[in-house]
């Protein structure tokens, strides 16, 4: 995604500097005759600007957003073929003769599980909270509240979220490998992914809180400035019947 934004931010500064480019040349070359075509001739060179910044932008946004599908969707299919191998490693330790052996293996597998589960149930507590503050957004859009801060946070949370979904497939792979205790290194390594997937979804959590007090704030400001376009014109009411009794 930064790429794209270093794209994004390099394309403006191209467009500006050939249109200040362009119109440099024009002078010196006699091409203005006169103060009004300058100023008509400049004022069509913003609006070009302008829409090729809105372009860029929105093209930014389309490919960002491509983007989190794409890694979304990634996402999941490790993570179910993740759980197919925890399936597939319970089958197998079912098949042993080992009774006490088999006994122990599964409760170990099921507090894998358990503890995966937990994971799941965060995620998915963020992930509908990220749903009813878009529907939210989308509502007061269609409005006229400003919302692009709203639609940044929640952007992030997404990004965060998807990032704690990497997380919880790279600790159910650990989990998968084998049905037996899990080595130092690897105990470790958990250690650092839990505390890592619990950063992420508090990132994200908190992404989300701000999502809605942008939203709010928005809505805020918008009510504001409509209470003082109605005293303004009110007073301005006021003034023309002064005026009509004079």
């Amino acid at each position: 995604m930064k790429k794209y934004l270093s794209l994004f931010v390099l394309s403006v500064a191209l467009v500006m500097i050939f249109t200040l480019s362009d119109v440099a040349k024009a002078e010196e070359a006699g091409t203005f005759s006169d103060t009004d075509s300058v100023k008509t001739d400049l004022k069509q060179k913003r609006k070009e600007i302008k829409n090729e910044i809105k372009n860029k932008r929105d093209e930014f946004k389309i490919q960002a957003e491509v983007k989190r599908k794409e890694l979304k969707q990634q996402i999941e299919t490790t993570r179910e073929e993740a759980k197919q191998k925890m399936r597939d490693l319970k089958e197998k330790v079912k098949g042993e003769k080992d009774t006490a052996k088999v006994k122990i293996k599964e409760l170990r597998i099921a507090g894998r599980e358990k503890a995966l589960e937990r994971f799941d149930a965060a995620v998915l507590r963020i992930d509908n909270l990220k749903g009813k503050i878009s529907a939210q957004i989308v509502k007061f859009e269609a409005r006229g509240v400003a919302v692009a801060k709203a639609k940044d946070f929640v952007a992030t949370a997404e990004t965060k979220l998807n990032a704690a979904k990497a997380k919880i497939v790279e600790a159910n792979k650990l989990f998968s490998v084998s049905s037996e205790e899990l080595t130092s290194e690897n105990k470790t390594t958990l250690r650092t992914l839990t505390k890592e997937i619990q950063t992420l979804i508090k990132e994200s959590h908190k992404a989300l809180n701000n999502a809605v007090k942008s939203l709010r704030d928005s809505i805020k400001a918008m009510l504001e400035d409509l209470k003082n376009a109605t005293k303004t014109e009110e007073n301005d009411d006021d003034d023309d019947d002064n005026s009509g009794n004079n």
